[in-house]
């Protein structure tokens, strides 16, 4: 078995392959520094046991946007499971595409891993918006090269930054209202976070589509992603478990050749 970790700024991502490529479980823990790897082995460990999943792990591969956080899931891999990780982003672990960029090592290990999936998925040109602690747009070519993206500030940290620096505003949760005009504070700023999210995603896709000079098709992931999709005009699908296939993707690629 495969076991895939996909460690972002607000949550981290643990998921088992079966040799397959079949997801056996799937579990999220809150990303924050100082935690040990006895934390996380002993809580994975009971995890997966708690899910009747043996775990006998025999791989895994490690993509990570918290650099402070590799070694302790590095040795929670050979503490817990006897096996050395694979990191993206090292330069023993082949991504498998392109990156036609001003300085490839600056693109994020998620956004590359949604650039491997996202082609072998759906092909190209493609758009990837991810909603996480940012909210990235990612453009794959036809030919499964990443030209590149952008990157703005995701609606739980626009949401904490309105809460933190207006002393009179409360903090309110994320959720599509039925007007956009708000009658008081709270139905107001609920509307302005989520209807002006909505507006900026829409507007960029456009723009982005416009620059790059074709169609795409457009894949949303990520924790809210599925909101956004079913609200965003120009969004066409979504994708939960886009990084973590990318991931399993790279590994299957890597073994291939060897």
């Amino acid at each position: 078995m495969l076991l895939t970790i996909d460690c972002g700024n607000t949550n981290t991502v643990f998921a088992v392959f079966s040799e397959k490529g079949e997801i056996l479980g799937q579990w999220r823990a809150s990303t924050r520094n100082g935690r040990t790897t006895d934390e996380l082995g002993i809580w994975l460990k009971h995890i997966m046991l708690q899910d009747k999943i043996e775990p006998i792990i025999k791989f895994a591969i490690i993509a990570s946007v918290v650099p402070d956080n590799i070694s302790t899931l590095v040795n929670l891999c050979s503490d817990y499971f006897g096996v050395k990780a694979m990191v993206v982003g090292d330069a023993s672990v082949p991504s498998g595409i392109s990156t036609l960029i001003d300085n490839p090592s600056e693109v994020g290990a998620d956004r590359i891993c949604n650039a491997v999936a996202g082609h072998n998925k759906y092909g190209g040109p493609l758009l990837v918006v991810d909603f996480g602690t940012a909210t990235t747009f990612d453009v794959i070519d036809s030919k499964g090269n990443y030209c590149g993206g952008t990157i703005f500030p995701g609606i739980n940290l626009s949401l904490d930054a309105l809460h933190k620096g207006a002393a009179q505003l409360p903090r309110v949760g994320i959720k599509k209202t039925e007007t956009i005009i708000g009658k008081n504070t709270v139905s107001a700023m609920a509307s302005g976070i989520f209807w002006g999210h909505v507006s900026m995603i829409e507007g960029m896709i456009e723009r982005i589509q416009e620059e790059f000079g074709e169609e795409m098709e457009v894949i949303a992931t990520g924790g809210i992603g599925k909101l956004f999709y079913e609200t965003c005009k120009n969004i066409d699908g979504y994708d939960e478990n886009l990084t973590i296939f990318g991931l399993y993707l790279i590994f299957s690629n890597i073994n291939s050749d060897r």
